[in-house]
């Protein structure tokens, strides 16, 4: 009998046998649907979140005077720092003897008697002949040339005479083409002439001649169908139901501290930290440095320098301008203000330039507007025939009849039976425990019923409906 596993019994894919990460792996075609993800992260059952160490938070009250020791003032120990002792090297003294120059391929290596290269191609030999060779060679022993005979010109002779006078050739344009008149087309468009009726618009159209109305035919209304419950009782059994183990744990516990009212009847007596621990200094005024008075030195100041005392004065010339001298020309005569340009120009008097209109064709009427438009005057008014409209009214059709529930999920909907999957259970129904592997598998034998035949989902929901 097959034997069979809890992965392969397993219809809804979520039911798995431990899987052991240190047995052995055996070389085996049976499929593993362990993956590694859950060999290497197995569920761990409910735990209890870590305790914080953190400390409360709560008022500390003053506990004395703060010394300024830390850890470091503390526990350092100076220790007495010396120099570092320098390390003399030492001479150099060569090795005594001479120096083995063996190396391990020299050691190693057995040299072998090698034989010169023979080469086994023989000789290449010259064979020359004195006589002087007369052959026959393939192409002209099979090669027989054929009588070809010169092929006959299918053109027909025709000798070119030039005319004697001048442009006297005609083209062939000329010797092809035959003149012919103009000869105009007779058109086919209607004229646009506008066709006044003198009888009134009857206003009948195609549709009004050829519509027929019809009568509505009733309205089908599909009959109700009678509602009939479900007599089966209804089945609240969900996955998470069926499937979710509550694990045993406790509640957790809230550090925070609880919430007390400070009420106090006594007055606040303003003392601060900053006062209780503040120690005031006596403090000093600056002195103030007086400065040293003024006293003028006795004497007659010099006010000689080093420049003035050793300046050597010389004799320069002036420097002479090369530009003449500007003489100013003053005149008694009276100014004359004439100019080229105001005796030449000569002003023209200018004038705007008349706008060109062209001369009107129509000419404008001279009189009162009598208010008659051509609209007004040749308008023919004809009475309007409302067309009827055969456009239904759109009211609410009420009816006595119930109304029609039924849908196509109502009508074609089959209930199907609940599938359980048989790994669900402990002891799947229907199979019986053989062994289980080095890796956790847990194969099952299949059972067949005392009559022969296999074990259906009806036995399956009444077993999970006793258990």
């Amino acid at each position: 009998m097959k034997r069979k596993c809890i992965c392969e019994i397993c219809t809804c894919g979520r039911h798995r046998c431990p899987h052991q990460p240190t047995g052995l792996y055996e070389k085996n075609n049976q499929p593993c649907t362990i993956s590694e993800y859950t060999e290497k992260y197995p569920e761990y059952k409910g735990t209890l979140p870590p305790r914080t160490l953190k400390p409360k938070q709560e008022y500390q009250a003053n506990k004395g005077r703060m010394d300024g020791v830390t850890t470091f003032k503390s526990d350092y120990i100076p220790y007495e720092v010396t120099r570092r002792p320098i390390q003399l090297q030492d001479e150099y003294r060569p090795g005594s003897g001479n120096i083995d120059l063996d190396t391990t391929y020299k050691m190693d290596f057995n040299p072998h008697k090698v034989q010169p290269f023979i080469a086994t191609r023989p000789k290449e030999r010259r064979h020359v002949a004195d006589g002087k060779l007369e052959g026959l060679p393939t192409y002209k022993d099979d090669y027989r040339p054929w009588e070809v005979s010169k092929r006959d010109l299918v053109k027909p002779d025709h000798a070119y005479q030039p005319s004697s006078s001048k442009f006297g050739n005609s083209t062939t344009f000329q010797d092809d083409f035959a003149p012919k008149g103009l000869v105009p087309r007779e058109t086919f468009k209607p004229q646009n002439i506008a066709r006044v009726a003198d009888a009134p618009f009857d206003g009948v159209t195609s549709h009004r001649l050829s519509y027929i109305p019809h009568q509505l035919e009733p309205k089908f209304i599909i009959p109700k169908e009678e509602y009939k419950p479900n007599d089966n009782p209804f089945e609240d059994l969900t996955i998470h139901r069926r499937d979710f183990r509550g694990l045993p744990g406790e509640l957790s516990k809230s550090f925070k501290p609880e919430y007390t009212k400070v009420t106090s009847d006594t007055r606040f007596s303003g003392s601060t930290e900053f006062r209780d621990r503040f120690q005031q200094w006596p403090v000093s005024l600056p002195q103030v440095r007086k400065m040293a008075e003024y006293v003028v030195p006795p004497g007659h100041m010099d006010m000689n320098t080093t420049s003035h005392l050793d300046f050597t004065e010389h004799k320069v010339q002036p420097f002479a301008a090369i530009r003449p001298l500007t003489r100013e020309r003053r005149s008694s005569a009276p100014f004359q203000g004439n100019t080229t340009m105001k005796e030449d120009f000569k002003a023209w008097e200018a004038r705007r330039r008349e706008v060109l209109k062209n001369q009107e064709e129509i000419q404008k009427p001279v009189g009162k507007f009598d208010d008659m438009t051509t609209f007004k005057a040749h308008y023919i008014p004809h009475e309007i025939n409302v067309s009827k409209t055969f456009k239904p009214q759109n009211l609410v059709l009420k009816s006595s009849a119930p109304f029609y529930d039924g849908t196509l999920y109502r009508t074609e909907f089959t209930p199907k039976k609940v599938d359980v999957c048989p790994a669900s259970f402990q002891s799947p129904p229907g199979y019986m425990f053989h062994e289980s592997d080095n890796r956790g598998h847990k194969y099952f034998h299949k059972l067949s019923s005392p009559t022969g035949s296999k074990l259906t989902n009806g036995a399956l929901v009444s077993e999970v409906a006793v258990m």
